[in-house]
């Protein structure tokens, strides 16, 4: 996971990590996989695609950091990375924090304005 100095995601991987979790079957796989490691093949028999598609969806969670693979014999064992969920809660959280100040601020600027109704007297706007 690429992390700048302050512990913020950068924007390259919070897209990776929403494109990730913006797939049903991607959420299903990551919900199976929470329960305990799941070998791909295991993984394919529960979905209406090939090996292959299943294949892929792995690999986007994999490269978004929320699986990982490890192979043991013939297969491939996929797990969840324990952080993953801390990591979209923390893209999440930050975004929040922007809005709110940006409302905030908002909201102060138009208390501050003589021209809002806030502002007004019962005879009418001040000048």
């Amino acid at each position: 996971m690429v992390v700048d100095e302050l512990g913020e995601l950068n924007d390259e991987t919070v897209d990776r990590l929403f494109h990730a979790l913006a797939d049903t079957t991607r959420r299903d796989i990551l919900r199976r996989c929470v329960r305990g490691e799941l070998s791909v093949s295991r993984l394919a028999e529960a979905y209406p695609m090939s090996f292959a598609a299943v294949q892929k969806h792995v690999a986007v969670l994999e490269r978004a950091g929320l699986v990982s693979k490890q192979r043991s014999g013939r297969e491939q064992l996929v797990r969840t990375d324990p952080d993953a969920v801390g990591r979209a809660r923390q893209a999440l959280d930050a975004l929040e924090s922007a809005w709110r100040g940006r409302v905030d601020r908002m909201a102060r600027l138009l208390a501050e304005d003589p021209g809002t109704e806030e502002n007004d007297t019962p005879e009418g706007p001040e000048r």
